[in-house]
């Protein structure tokens, strides 16, 4: 099947104050951010293919209110890291979902102004008697 669509391009996260937010997405998530827009409440970051766009609606109408999803390559790993930094996490890693091949992992925590977030990991099942 054809998508219509392109891929998304960029995502908007509603912040309330851009300059607690973007310590945090780009120093404790370590999120590449890429640029701040001089007097506009808005700041861009580059996670893999998809642009994060930080800022302050103009208006209620575009207030979002989104769940991301980050993939990492060792969710223990970045569990550790991350509460290290001071972050709560709501819920610690554990599997959501298991079949013959493989297992997804999933945590969640929040940013500064409550959107929720969660880190996943898909690892490779351990055949058994392997």
């Amino acid at each position: 099947m054809v998508m219509a669509l392109g891929p998304v391009g960029q995502i908007h996260i509603s912040v309330s104050d851009l300059d607690r937010s973007i310590p945090f997405y780009r120093d404790v998530l370590g999120i590449p951010f890429l640029f701040r827009v001089p007097g506009q409440p808005m700041a861009f970051f580059q996670s893999g293919d998809v642009r994060l766009y930080l800022g302050q609606p103009e208006s209620p109408r575009f207030q979002s209110n989104v769940l991301l999803y980050f993939t990492v390559d060792d969710i223990a790993a970045e569990y550790d890291r991350l509460t290290a930094a001071g972050v709560t996490i709501d819920e610690p890693p554990h599997v959501v979902h298991r079949d013959e091949a493989s297992e997804l992992w999933m945590a969640f925590l929040t940013d500064p102004d409550g959107q929720n977030l969660a880190i996943m990991q898909n690892r490779l099942t351990p055949r058994a008697g392997a």
